[in-house]
């Protein structure tokens, strides 16, 4: 049985004592109108459609070798394809809603008193703004699934992911409304700095719908940039803060660092439930049983922003 790793790429590298380079903010929010994917034109989606490719890369099916998968008809493994391409979208979609963008929001607004001019404001909204669109465009490519293929796969079916549920259930145990800041803060740094490495997993595969990989490489290419906006919020941030602040946010880096990382099988559970697939919970129990602990075994590019803050040995995190 094997599972699929996801490499996530390194922060781009500049000096903050360097008046140019220290400008980074700055650069990002002047090149946005070029670089952003809001900003360009819409493909049409249903002319790059090719209804004889997989919508969904083979081997990052968790139990696409294992015998229970091999003997199903054509029609219920198209289906299952299907499926990890409406589930992937959701995922990407629910951690940019539900916990990117409530965090820049926090920021756009200085909930923190960090002192933030108009600047770093300007560019965690410009973020915002390319989440909302990264959101669209996964909701308009799942949609074009479904039409396509002429199947329901609704959305409503499938849980929250590990992220998402690791993120509310911190919010609810925060003390304080600045303690929930702080932990929307460490989990929009953890997805912002790994999330490209895990949409680069489908940029590649010529047997997978272009309209899908497009898609996917269009936000990825955002994503390489929303790295650096975050890691320079976030270092300002941690300038300002007290012993006890930093604690929280180290901690919870920590959490939200292994969370998005880590492995979670709820949706393929929930998957072969909905499509009653014959011996689901023995592929379930064998994938399970095989599995690595993480998703993302390379998580260079976090690992690099704590360092750069002197935390690495602090997260608790088997780098």
């Amino acid at each position: 049985m094997t599972t699929y790793s996801v490499t996530a790429p390194a922060l781009p590298e500049h000096d903050r004592s360097n008046p140019v380079e220290g400008a980074i903010i700055n650069g990002l929010v002047r090149t946005w109108p070029r670089r952003a994917t809001v900003k360009k034109k819409e493909p049409e989606l249903d002319d790059l459609f090719d209804p004889a490719k997989a919508d969904f890369p083979e081997e990052m099916i968790p139990f696409h070798d294992h015998e229970c998968f091999l003997g199903l008809n054509g029609t219920q493994q198209d289906r299952l394809r299907a499926w990890a391409w409406i589930a992937y979208n959701k995922n990407v979609m629910d951690i940019e809603q539900f916990v990117v963008n409530p965090g820049f929001g926090l920021l756009s607004r200085d909930e923190l008193d960090v002192g933030f001019g108009d600047k770093h404001k300007v560019a965690a909204l410009q973020a915002m703004v390319d989440e909302e669109y990264h959101t669209l465009m996964h909701l308009n490519a799942s949609a074009l699934t479904r039409r396509r293929r002429g199947w329901q796969l609704p959305d409503n079916l499938l849980p929250r992911s590990l992220t998402v549920r690791e993120h509310d259930s911190s919010i609810a145990a925060a003390s304080s409304r600045r303690e929930a800041a702080l932990v929307r803060v460490a989990f929009t740094t953890a997805a912002e700095t790994s999330i490209s490495g895990y949409l680069a997993l489908m940029t590649d595969s010529e047997a997978v719908q272009s309209v899908n990989r497009s898609t996917v490489a269009l936000h990825r290419r955002d994503e390489l940039s929303h790295s650096s906006v975050a890691g320079e919020l976030v270092r300002a941030v941690y300038d300002t803060l007290n012993h006890a602040d930093r604690r929280v946010l180290i901690t919870t880096l920590g959490r939200g660092i292994e969370a998005f990382a880590g492995n979670d099988f709820t949706t393929w559970r929930a998957i072969l439930d909905a499509e009653e697939i014959p011996g689901a919970s023995r592929i379930m129990a064998d994938v399970e049983a095989a599995a690595a602990s993480r998703v993302v075994q390379d998580c260079s590019a976090i690992r690099a922003l704590c360092r750069d803050l002197g935390i690495e040995d602090e997260v608790g995190v088997e780098w």
